[in-house]
């Protein structure tokens, strides 16, 4: 799996949950918050899983 389709897919998830928060009136810098430390999740669980291994030599 490519790291754009994997951020991407987790964008579309992301963006899910800030419009549940939004409808159920959760205040906006908690919003925020959730969001960005979600961001860094995708972040590195993307980059964890579409590394690819060294190749010893």
């Amino acid at each position: 799996m490519s790291y754009a389709l994997y951020v991407a897919g987790f964008l579309i998830v992301i963006g899910g949950l800030i419009y549940a928060a939004v409808l159920i009136h959760i205040p906006t810098q908690w919003i925020v918050v959730g969001s960005v430390v979600l961001v860094g999740t995708a972040i590195l669980t993307g980059v964890k899983s579409t590394r690819q291994k060294d190749q010893s030599q």
